[in-house]
Parts: structure tokens; sequence; C-alpha cells
């Protein structure tokens, strides 16, 4: 295959005495003409490939038919009405209705689909006044990270003139005539800046974001996260302060009591605690300090270290705690899968809340000690179902089931562990059609994450039917580094420990292999972000155990991942290679760096997009090029970028059109095509 050119510097690293080639470093201009343009021929070449695939088209109707259902999520109560969106199955964005009672028809709120022409802008409401008559919406356009404030009057649904921009990782919490948030000053014109000086403002309505009150900025500190919250009684201003994804710090202001300044309440190395809820003048936390898989605590704000356990530490981690009028809710994590159970006043178990079998439990948005909760329940079979819970007496009803022409007993989901090279034992998950024959040969796709504290726990995916019903295997892996087994489990795969993430993906391979269920040619791998690291790494440790590989918005080079964006957010869960210790693990497995010369690795296809401004493109864009100059030119070695789209999918329609590219590759490559 004849790849585009790419250009080649003679720039050069010097990393400790070590001497590092980056020849693509000019790839991560992602806005050059240049390199725009070679992303063009890159993606005409991925798409010219792709459509030779058999019955590509075909697959294309069958997943927007799989996919066209209507979907809901849990509705919430704000002032007189029910909020909750919803998707009628083929719009781009879900639509925001609301209702006065859940039995009253639905009247339109707002529908983001109207915000753009090609449907790739979002919006989400975050924040109502407390009065519930203003409500702040966010709009992020194309699937960037960056977002826009807007507010809208929610009897006459008007928007204001108040607008916000450059907000990130952020929410707005509404005090008196306005709200706190979150943001960055105006960037360059580099979608790929390091962004630093994370604020706290304060907006008061009807003025401009000129006039927007600082309310907290660490000069000092510049790669820092700020985010301020307040608890449901309106009595504490909450600070989070935290250097990246894992560890935070605590300030509180106590407005009950007329405090003008934060004080600190926690501050433990790499721990976390949040807050829950208020009990008189003491906080309702959980944290992981002293407890890896978590415990809720009462805590004296003014006394920080005088607490009293409320929910201890328990054999398996605690997910969430909501108080009621009447008691506790608590979620836990049991071997991947979500267990609730109710609680008295004083954390005594009361009862199991039960669902119908192992899967995903999620709670939805509530009041203060809510008289009533909305869960959605799904698994790998059972698409999302909603049911609501009366806290007073326990009872638990179906309020709303999606219709799909999925048939979940056509289906097995089995869960195994395996001992990874460590004597570890590591759990995944296996569906595939009732009554499948293993016979050493059927087509497997293997998918993993392990990072982040992220537990990868059963969810309904239509888009993988296809690939089932071709008598294909999907196995979903709980690696280290997540969060499924508690912060022992994260840490076993973080920075030093990484490897052990690679290790846990390779023991599960290598047993689908030598329990006959597959074989190296019919195993594509697959995963996203640091899923994508894990493809790459794999990629280039263990090519001999897979037929197919599909990264998307990997991070894929590890030397320099931190220098873009929010990437230094991340050096808690990888090290830096700005530390000699921590470069001296990340080159051993930073996949952009261990590709081989004149090696033939297996067909490869990297997934990434134009505004993904979290995991920026150029770390697609060097490793394929580096792939395509240095691997023998047997096989395929693919870029494909999504146009108008981010980290994840900006619209329905891309969201089918991956699966659809995704699916494509591996049929052709697993010997699939009909």
């Amino acid at each position: 295959m004849n790849y585009p050119k790419t250009r080649k510097s003679n720039q050069v690293d010097d990393y400790f005495g070590v001497k590092i080639p980056d020849p693509y470093r000019h790839l991560e201009d992602d806005r050059s003409l240049e390199t725009e343009e070679w992303v063009k021929e890159q993606n005409a070449q991925c798409e010219q490939y792709l459509n030779q695939v058999k019955g590509r088209e075909e697959l294309g109707k069958q997943l927007k038919d799989l996919m066209n259902y209507p979907s809901y999520t849990t509705p919430f109560k704000k002032g007189d009405y029910y909020y909750f969106y919803h998707n009628e199955g083929l719009q781009n964005q879900f639509v925001i209705y609301r209702q006065k009672s859940l039995d009253d028809p639905a009247e339109l709120f707002l529908d983001p689909n109207t915000l753009s022409d090609n449907g790739t802008t979002s919006a989400h409401l975050s924040g109502f006044s407390d009065d519930a008559k203003f409500v702040t919406v966010f709009i992020s356009e194309a699937g960037s990270d960056w977002q826009t404030i807007k507010v809208m009057n929610t009897e006459t649904k008007e928007w204001l003139e108040d607008e916000i921009k450059w907000v990130k990782f952020s929410g707005a919490q509404w005090i008196d005539n306005g709200f706190y948030y979150s943001g960055y000053s105006k960037p360059d014109n580099s979608s790929s800046d390091k962004n630093q000086f994370h604020k706290v403002y304060y907006h008061e309505l009807g003025k401009s974001q000129e006039n927007d009150q600082l309310i907290y900025e660490d000069k000092e500190n510049p790669l820092r996260f700020h985010t301020l919250s307040i608890t449901k009684d309106k009595q504490f201003l909450i600070l989070y302060i935290s250097e990246g994804t894992s560890g935070n710090k605590i300030k509180v202001l106590n407005r009950s009591k007329n405090g003008k300044e934060f004080t600190t309440i926690f501050d433990k190395d790499g721990y976390e605690m949040s807050i829950v809820d208020t009990k008189d003048d003491k906080l309702i936390t959980m944290t992981n300090y002293q407890a890896p898989n978590s415990k809720a605590i009462i805590l004296d704000p003014e006394d920080p270290e005088n607490y009293t356990d409320l929910i201890p530490e328990k054999e398996y981690p605690l997910e969430g705690i909501v108080i009621t009028n009447y008691g506790i809710i608590a979620s836990y994590l049991k071997d991947c899968s979500t267990y609730v159970e109710e609680l008295d006043e004083n954390g005594k178990f009361k009862r199991e809340i039960k669902f119908p079998t192992i899967g995903s439990i999620g709670i939805g948005s509530y009041e203060r000690r809510p008289e009533e909760l909305f869960f959605s329940f799904s698994s790998y079979v059972h698409p999302t179902t909603i049911y609501s819970y009366k806290t007073k007496d326990g009872e638990l009803k179906l309020f709303k089931s999606t219709p799909t022409t999925f048939t979940p007993e056509n289906y097995t989901v089995k869960q195994i562990f395996v001992a990874s090279k460590d004597g570890t034992k590591v759990p995944f998950f296996m569906i595939h059609k009732k009554g499948l024959k293993y016979d050493g040969n059927r087509p497997t796709i293997v998918y993993g994450y392990g990072g982040f504290n992220i537990s990868l726990t059963p969810s309904y995916n239509p888009a993988l039917v296809p690939f089932l019903e071709k008598d294909g295997i999907y196995v979903v892996t709980n690696l280290r580094g997540g969060g499924e087994y508690g912060e022992k489990w994260h840490e076993g795969g973080m920075k030093e420990k990484k490897q052990n993430v690679f290790d846990d993906f390779i023991s599960i391979t290598e047993y689908l292999i030598a329990e006959n269920y597959t074989n190296p040619k019919k195993i594509a791998i697959n995963g996203g972000s640091n899923g994508g690291l894990l493809v790459g790494s794999i990629l280039t440790q263990r090519p001999d155990l897979i037929g197919a590989a599909i990264a998307e918005v990997g991070v894929l080079d590890m030397l320099r991942f931190h220098k873009f964006t929010i990437g230094w957010g991340w050096a808690v869960e990888y090290g830096s290679s700005d530390n000699k210790e921590d470069f001296e693990y990340l080159i051993k497995y930073s996949p952009l760096h261990n590709i081989k010369e004149d090696f033939n690795y297996p067909p490869t296809m990297v997934m990434t997009a134009d505004h993904d401004d979290r995991v920026v493109p150029a770390h697609s864009f060097k490793f394929v090029a580096t792939l395509q100059e240095k691997a023998q030119k047997k096989n395929p070695y693919l870029l494909r970028v999504d146009i108008d789209s981010g980290h994840g999918s900006s619209s329905r329609d891309k969201l089918i059109k991956n699966a659809k590219d995704r699916l494509s590759f591996v049929f052709k490559n697993l010997g699939m095509e009909d």
C-alpha cells in the first residue's frame, strides 16, 4: 500500500542524556495547512480501503436500524417540573422535555438539534436558580471540551443575553442572583495549547462576562483544576482542588456563620474526598483515605481530623451514597457490576434493592433528602430501563422500558477470571450467541481500558449485534488501573506499574487462545483514549497475539502527552517524562517509541477526531506516520480522522458511521466479509 508522503525533520530531544528522535513533530500543529492536507489524503486512503469491504453498505443500514429505538434518561425534579432527555432514535442529539407530573404529557423544552446545521452541537442543563426560574445551559460545538454557558428563562423558554465562553470542566452552582463556574482565560489560536490557570468565577445575571467576579485563582500553581460546589442546603461553599485525575484537596466556607475565607478540611496527598450532604454543622463525606474501597464519614469542618465513620469500608468498593429522610441509599461494585442497598440513618443494613440481573445501575439527579429516586439499569443484553424508588417504603417500580428488536434470550454472558503474569486474578466478560460452539476459530474482539480509576461495567451496545450475529465473541476486560476493585486495583495499574495493565490484557488474550475459543488471526483488539494506549502497547509488545488492532483517540506519545491542553492532569496517573525515574519506564512502553523497523505488524486502524482537545490528534498522527514508515508494507496501517467531532462522537450520525467503519475493518481483517 502506498501511503501519503509525510515530511520528516531532524528534531531530536534529549531526555537525561538519551537522544529521542521526533521527526514528525510538525504534525502536532493540527491547524497548519500542511497537516490539513495530509489528513485529507489519509482520510481518502482509509475511506477507499473501507469501501472495498463486502457488505459495507448493508452493514450501515443494519446499524442504523439497530440504533433506531427511543431512549430516555432518568427524570429529575426542578421547581414545578420533571425534566428529562429523550431521543426518538436517530436524532443527532437528545432533546430536553419536561412535564408537571409523571403522568402528564411532556412538552418540548430545548432541542439542541436546532443549534447547528449538521447536528454536532450538544446542550445540557447544569444548574437551576433557587426558584427554578432560570437554568444554565452548557453548549459544546463539534465534540470539543470547551463549552459556552447560556441562560434560559424556564417560564418563557427565552434566552437571556448572558453568555460565558472558555468554560471547561465546570458546572454551574446558583446562589442569590447568579452562579459560580470554572474556566480559563481565552486561549491562543492553537487547539492543542496547554490549558493553565483554571479559575473560579461568580457571574451575576444581566452583567457581561468581563464583569464576573474572580473567586479563586492559584497563580503559583498553574496546572491545577478548581471547581466550586454548594451543599444542597446552601450552607457550605465547597472548593475542590486537584493536580490531575487522582487525589484532591478541599476547602470550605460556612455561609451560615458568615464565613469570609475558605479553610482547608482535606489535604491528603493522592487521596480523594467528596462532600455528599450536611448534618447540622457537619459534613457527610465519602473518602478513600485509609479506606481503599472508600467509606462514608461525618466530619466537623472546624476540626476535620475529628470524624466518625457512617458507613465503614467493606470488601468491595463503595461507589456513591444518597441521604434520604429515611436512611441512606448506597451503591457498590461487586465483581464489576453494581449492587445497591438501603441502610438506616446510622449506616446499618435494611434491605437490598434488587434489579433483574447483574448490570450497571445509575442514580438520577435528586433534590435534598428525596422522597423518590430514579434508577437506570442496563446490561450487555438489556437496554436502559428506568425504575422509580420510594425512599419511605422501599417500593421499586418499573417506570420506563426501552422497546427494541433485540432479544436478550438469544445471547449468553459469562464472567471468567484469569491469572495474570504476577498471579493476580483478573476478570473479563464474554458475550456471544447462545449455543455457540468453541472451535478455536471464532472471530473475537477484545476490548479494554485499564486506567484512571474508571470501571467497565455492563452496558448495552446495539452496534455489537452485527458482529455477534456472525458468530463473533465480544470480550470486555476489567484490567488493573480501573476502579473495579477499589483504589488498590487502580494503583496496581498506575505509573511504574502500568505494565500490569498490558500484562492483564495479554493474559486474557492468551487464555482465549489456550481454551480454544479463538486464535491470533481471529482476534481484533480495541480501546479508546487510555484504551487507545492499551491497544498501541499490545500492538508493539505482542503483535503475535492479534489479527487486527483499532486504537481510538489514544494516548500514544507518552513522552509529550503532558504538553497539550489538559494532558498535564494525567501525570498523576502515568508519571511525566520531565522526571528521570518516570522517563525510564515510560520509554519502555510508549507506543510511538516502540515501533520496530521492518516488522510485519497486523492490520491497524487508528481513529481520532479533528476537534479532540482532550487527547489531541497529534498522538494518532505521529503514531500512524511512524507505523507507515517503519513497518513492512504487507498490511494496511490506516488513519481515520472524524471531522467536526471530539473525544467522543459529536452526533448520532457520526456514532453510526464510526461503528460501521470499525466493524468494516474487523470484518475485512478477521475474514468475516459476506
